[in-house]
């Protein structure tokens, strides 16, 4: 028996979750006390498996919770402990660009190896490491991609929409969507001169009087995404939408897109979010299923 553990404000994707994979999920009640630190109760018993589910959007607030979590489970019964993070943070520095940078990404996997069995996760921003197993080093590291899912969700809103990713590191999710519904594709190509300050070079796509949509994983700031937005209508785009995996969509994110033109802006629940409409539960389930038959 697999116990599937979420913190409260995880509810409604672990009821998702829960419904895909058969289970009633548990939730792991907080207290914040005035001082910052937080009280964390669990099910007083629990079975040798257990899935604990944990965003990890905002991971400063949350690390130090799920890693408590994970020891507290430990002594409570459970012998192999999954964790899944829809979206797994401080992946994106999985190198040292400047002397002393600490790199995130080796760190952290090796914090997350130390507490879990496995780890799965959604559309993670691996480049120069390849796969989830490398990650977190002699565990078992999932990495499932919602990309199908959004092209599905554009082929079911638009008719031979073109699919543009802003920059390199959105092909393969643009590749992914692209393949599984015959659409026209493309990837720019960006230089970033600061968090707020980027050039693009958009595909040389012929998008005159076409649908496009502009595709990646993640969107925090949203201005790569605007910025985009402008140069695809520009160039004579009928309309411009926005399809992601991670809707971070800090501040006021959502209304610069929309001030650049993006008509309707998608995500999955990965992230909580106002612009969720694809689910990833399905998705989840699946591979959890996977994993538990394999051992």
């Amino acid at each position: 028996m697999t116990l599937l553990l979420a913190f409260d404000d995880e509810a409604a994707l672990a009821a998702k979750l829960g419904a895909a994979l058969g289970v009633a999920p548990r939730l792991v009640a907080r207290h914040r006390f005035p001082d910052g630190e937080t009280r964390l109760t669990l099910p007083p018993v629990l079975p040798e498996r257990v899935v604990l589910l944990r965003g990890l959007q905002q991971p400063n607030d949350k690390l130090t919770e799920l890693l408590l979590a994970a020891a507290g489970a430990r002594e409570l019964g459970a012998r192999h402990l999954t964790l899944v993070a829809p979206y797994l943070a401080y992946m994106r520095q999985d190198m040292a660009f400047h002397p002393g940078e600490v790199v995130s990404q080796r760190h952290l996997g090796a914090l997350l190896a130390s507490a879990f069995d496995a780890v799965v996760t959604v559309d993670p921003h691996l480049h120069r490491v390849a796969t989830m197993d490398e990650v977190v080093p002699g565990r078992r590291g999932v990495a499932l991609s919602a990309a199908p899912l959004l092209g599905a969700w554009v082929a079911s809103r638009r008719e031979r929409p073109v699919l543009i990713g802003p920059d390199e590191e959105a092909a393969q999710w643009v590749q992914a969507a692209a393949r599984a519904h015959g659409f026209d594709a493309g990837v720019g190509r960006k230089h970033r001169r600061g968090d707020r300050d980027v050039v693009l070079e958009l595909p040389p796509l012929d998008i005159a009087g076409r649908d496009v949509v502009l595709l990646d994983d993640v969107a925090s700031t949203g201005h790569t995404l605007a910025v985009a937005a402008r140069q695809v209508l520009a160039r004579g785009a009928a309309a411009v939408d926005v399809a992601v995996t991670h809707a971070l969509f800090v501040g006021d994110a959502v209304a610069a897109l929309h001030a650049a033109g993006v008509r309707d802006v998608w995500s999955t629940d990965t992230v909580p979010h106002a612009t969720n409409v694809v689910s990833v539960a399905p998705l989840i389930a699946q591979a959890l299923r996977a994993t538990t038959d394999d051992g």
